[in-house]
């Protein structure tokens, strides 16, 4: 926020102080970076396609997405699928073969969100309240 023509600058811990290991990072950047990430994984099935991937080494063929991914249309699909291998999450192989045959693996950078991913939720699990019984 401006206030009277000034910047408002971020609160930051001491590095040094807190163990941060984000020492030497500008936090405005560190946003932005955030803020690209948060684009590409919330977007309506980002997530869900990562899945299949997460759980083999095998590469994953189109139309398995379609059989796991139900209520997705094969648009929405494709285009998701165009923005993870954009984003560098995907590396996506297409074989010059009839019936086409089309195929996706993690990269290291996916493979790493997929387990940043993993223990977010994991995270979610260990502090979200849990059901009551009647």
């Amino acid at each position: 926020m401006d206030t009277k023509g000034r910047r408002a600058e971020l609160p930051t811990i001491h590095a040094q102080q807190q163990g941060c290991s984000f020492e030497g990072y500008d936090a405005t950047s560190l946003m932005a970076e955030t803020a690209k990430l948060r684009k590409l994984i919330t977007k309506r099935g980002a997530l869900e396609i990562l899945i299949p991937l997460c759980c083999t080494t095998n590469p994953v063929r189109y139309m398995k997405f379609r059989q796991t991914l139900k209520g997705f249309s094969s648009k929405t699909l494709a285009i998701r699928l165009k923005e993870l291998e954009k984003g560098g999450i995907l590396e996506r192989h297409a074989y010059n073969e009839i019936p086409p045959r089309v195929e996706y693996r993690l990269t290291v950078k996916g493979q790493e969100l997929v387990e940043s991913v993993i223990d977010l939720l994991q995270w979610m699990r260990k502090w979200s309240s849990k059901p009551k019984v009647v």
